[in-house]
């Protein structure tokens, strides 16, 4: 059975499932999960910057930002008329998903600049920690985990770890592509937070696996077995021994 000719009727599976799975709470209306997404995103560079035109492409309202939007306007031309570019500030303002998309050392700072604009509002975190650049915060990262680390950088928000296991290029050249699509590990503590990056990571061309909560994040961080390996969910779910 193919679902591309009937995006309806793939919606309504898509979502019956993360139902069945608990993914989606009693109170939100299914309705609601075909709806276009508010995205914005806080950090726009090769990683930030690609998912956003995917997102864009799926018809989600996308905000890109840096500190220097003004570099931003062909990545917003590419995006089409939904998206818009401007600073940190407005996109945390803006979204009712945050994808977080920085080097993993700036996260603090993130959160104590940005963490007010996104009380209650899903995060997606996809930073990766790296001790020659991040140092301490690199460090804590990688031995702890990105998931217990990350919810303290990042205080009152809905934090998912997502989208962090594959590599830039995975995101441009794999995207939607012909046959079992690459899978991509979730975490997260809030199961209707989870329910909405399934649907992202879907809309995106790609294959969501649910690993768990937060501290299974570390599962999938950098330099684990599973990292931009480019596994099929199929695989991923054999090497995290997932049902």
């Amino acid at each position: 059975m193919t679902w591309h000719h009937d995006p309806s009727r793939r919606t309504f599976l898509l979502a019956g499932g993360a139902l069945a799975a608990g993914l989606v709470t009693a109170c939100e209306p299914l309705g609601a999960q075909s709806a276009p997404v508010k995205i914005g995103l806080i950090g726009s560079g090769r990683q930030g910057g690609a998912l956003g035109l995917l997102w864009a492409k799926a018809g989600h309202e996308v905000f890109f930002s840096s500190r220097h939007p003004e570099n931003l306007k062909d990545l917003v031309a590419q995006a089409g008329s939904k998206a818009r570019a401007g600073l940190p500030e407005e996109a945390a303002q803006f979204g009712d998903v945050i994808l977080i998309a920085v080097p993993y050392g700036v996260t603090p700072q993130i959160g104590k600049d940005y963490a007010k604009y996104m009380q209650g509002k899903i995060v997606i975190d996809v930073g990766n920690p790296r001790v020659d650049r991040d140092g301490d915060v690199g460090k804590d990262g990688l031995t702890r985990g990105t998931g217990v680390t990350s919810k303290e950088y990042l205080p009152g928000v809905r934090l998912v770890r997502a989208l962090n296991a594959l590599s830039f290029m995975q995101v441009t050249k794999e995207s939607h592509r012909a046959g079992e699509k690459i899978g991509i590990p979730i975490a997260s503590d809030d199961q209707a937070a989870i329910a909405m990056t399934v649907r992202l990571v879907t809309d995106a061309g790609f294959d969501p696996v649910v690993v768990g909560g937060l501290s299974r994040a570390k599962e999938f961080d950098a330099g684990t077995p599973v990292y931009v390996k480019g596994l099929t969910a199929a695989q991923l779910k054999a090497a995290l021994k997932l049902p």
